[in-house]
């Protein structure tokens, strides 16, 4: 871009927004002569003048109506990524509910794993890599359980070809179990592990909380990450989880963290910070509404995102995260247990100002919005 231009497109600084500005810079052609280019910015400038909100716009009623609206419309399905039965994946109008109520425990928890070259672009290197990170539990190398109530021991034989594949030793296991299984007798022979009881010789019981337990133990891979799935887009290769664990996946030198996303929005908020997790909101429901082929401008589902984190945490839309803030008592109540705000607010001696929309619906007054805002004063002689 040539000098004049861009001391041009400078003047512009406070009147368009800078994304706008560089957006022009990137598509305006070198070529341009200076009167064309002027014309362009006068163009933007209109254009982005008429796209602003009028003073006493409702906003927060049009954000809700165009976002629910469209959301009666949506497919109620729960969706499998192709080729794994495991992984599914929460679309539609359950995960917009799930997003919007700021869930703790989401149904389907997973990530999105980029990685940095080489890593993206070797089938073979993402696929031991792949194979790395995913949690494998005890019970996926054992061939058999014996409980023998006679010896009073456990004895478990192990899957010599499913320990070679994983690169494991029968040493490696043995370390495993032994920093898990206290007071019992560890004995390790070949593929087979003996456990017996030490002491007091009644407790079979113990025997058996003991193999349920060992089952669970993670003997590799990332907490969390139940599956893993490498999937190519466009030129390089992603990897798709169940179950997520973005704490630890970041820390992996082969990861990129840059782009590397969870679902879960509380994940987020707390390795990421709060603007995280705002944009975060903002993707999950946006990824939604356009799977689904629906036209929402983006500047709605903004506002609700800027809501639900306005106060530094993530807070849902209900009646314990952001309508309980409301500053008026009739607008906590129209939403939901009504009485029971009502008895609060009589108790404290509340005052409501009337300020917004649905209190003023009550009691029968007009509604400080758009020509209900002025007020008309009259010189009297």
């Amino acid at each position: 871009m040539k000098a004049d231009q861009e001391k041009l497109l400078n003047s512009y600084a406070g009147k368009i927004p800078l994304s706008v500005l560089e957006e022009i810079k990137e598509n305006v052609p070198g070529t341009i002569s200076k009167e064309k280019f002027q014309e362009v910015m006068d163009k933007c400038l209109i254009a982005y003048n008429n796209a602003k909100v009028h003073a006493g716009e409702c906003v927060g009623l049009v954000a809700a109506e165009s976002i629910g609206e469209p959301g009666t419309q949506m497919t109620l399905n729960t969706f499998h990524l192709a080729g794994v039965a495991e992984v599914q994946v929460t679309t539609g109008l359950p995960r917009i509910i799930e997003v919007f109520d700021a869930r703790k425990g989401i149904k389907t928890p997973m990530m999105e794993i980029f990685l940095n070259k080489p890593y993206c672009l070797d089938v073979e290197k993402l696929r031991k890599f792949a194979a790395t990170i995913k949690e494998t539990k005890f019970e996926e190398f054992v061939s058999e359980y014996n409980l023998n109530i006679f010896d009073q021991n456990l004895t478990i034989k192990l899957n010599k070809e499913l320990l070679d594949d994983n690169d494991l030793t029968v040493k490696d296991i043995n370390g495993i179990i032994k920093t898990k299984v206290k007071n019992f007798s560890v004995s390790i022979t070949d593929e087979v592990i003996v456990i017996g009881l030490k002491g007091k010789q009644d407790e079979i019981k113990d025997l058996y909380a003991l193999k349920e337990k060992i089952k669970e133990v993670k003997v590799k891979g990332i907490k969390g990450l139940k599956q893993v799935l490498p999937v190519k887009r466009g030129e390089e290769y992603v990897i798709l989880t169940a179950g997520t664990n973005l704490k630890d996946v970041l820390a992996l030198s082969e990861v990129d963290s840059t782009r590397t996303v969870s679902n879960d929005i509380y994940e987020i908020y707390n390795v990421l910070g709060i603007e995280a997790a705002r944009q975060a909101i903002i993707d999950e429901v946006y990824k939604v509404v356009e799977s689904q082929g629906l036209n929402v401008n983006i500047r709605h589902v903004m506002l609700v995102a800027d809501l639900m984190v306005a106060n530094g945490t993530v807070k849902g839309i209900t009646r314990y995260g952001v309508v309980s803030e409301k500053a008026s008592v009739l607008a906590r109540a129209s939403f939901e247990t009504p009485l029971k705000h009502l008895f609060n607010a009589a108790l404290e001696g509340e005052v409501d100002n009337l300020t917004s929309v649905v209190e003023n619906v009550m009691i029968n007054q007009p509604v400080p919005i758009g020509t209900g805002l002025p007020g008309l004063v009259t010189k009297m002689k």
